[in-house]
């Protein structure tokens, strides 16, 4: 699997304080099957001083340190950027926050039940030039009263991140169907850990979408092919079944039957 949202880096937002819990965290996701992942450390007001001249060298020395523990696990830069603090943010800054090196920026709208300021904000993006992933947005309460709005905004080529752990309960039964939901609908394109520490927000993709009963295929897709495809800039690939497609039994088909 290949983890574009992550959080790595020692000391640096609420992910691992220390660089030991960086490498702790690192053997996890490599326990659970990632062989890659894009440190997405917090850009925001929360985090002002956060920003491509500090977390690339972070970056570096996390590698480094990979390498010395024989941890067999690839760091790549980028960022999680907050729709609120874009503005204050220059086109060179921004595509050197992109994921991995590659066209793709990670956007995280705000936690607020109305969808104000979203539109021009991600008009002026991608008027730049900016290929938007929009993170986690199953937890986002605008999309949860405008599924709309995330319809319109996929239509205009945005692709979406969610949460694996959501997909399994992990923030709430409301999210739980917001992602089932989100998925029965064509709106789910990638999957990540979002992992912050080894228990309340652990690694791991694969294991998760299998539990809720995801068609094997799917979660390849959606946890490889098409992280693949944004971090090389590639046309992204035709879901290779229908996104409804689980195995016969308990799990995310009998709650797709339920939420038809």
């Amino acid at each position: 699997m290949l983890d574009l949202h992550c959080h790595i880096l020692p000391g640096i937002d609420d992910g691992p304080p220390t660089m030991d819990d960086t490498l702790e965290l690192a053997r996890a996701h490599v326990a659970a099957g990632t062989s890659l992942v894009v440190a997405t450390s917090h850009v925001s007001w929360d985090h002002p001083d956060n920003g491509a001249r500090l977390l690339g060298p972070l970056v570096e020395l996390v590698r480094t340190r990979l390498a010395a523990a024989a941890i067999p696990l690839e760091i790549r830069p980028g960022a999680e950027v907050a729709l609120t603090r874009v503005e204050a943010l220059d086109d060179p800054e921004l595509q050197a926050l992109r994921l991995g090196g590659g066209p793709w920026l990670l956007l995280e709208c705000p936690f607020t039940p109305s969808s104000a300021g979203f539109d021009a904000v991600i008009d002026d993006l991608l008027a730049r030039g900016h290929r938007l992933l929009l993170a986690h947005p199953e937890r986002c309460p605008a999309f949860h009263r405008e599924p709309e709005r995330l319809e319109h905004y996929v239509r205009r080529g945005l692709l979406t991140s969610m949460t694996a752990g959501a997909f399994v309960g992990r923030f709430g039964s409301t999210v739980q169907e917001v992602a089932t939901t989100f998925l029965r609908r064509g709106l789910v394109h990638s999957v990540a850990s979002d992992a912050h520490d080894l228990t309340r927000r652990p690694p791991g993709i694969e294991e998760p979408l299998t539990r809720a009963g995801l068609d094997p295929q799917l979660v390849r897709w959606l946890g490889h092919d098409v992280p693949r495809a944004i971090l090389d800039g590639t046309p992204v690939p035709s879901a290779p079944v229908p996104f409804d497609a689980t195995p016969p039994r308990r799990g995310l088909r009998g709650r797709l039957r339920r939420a038809s």
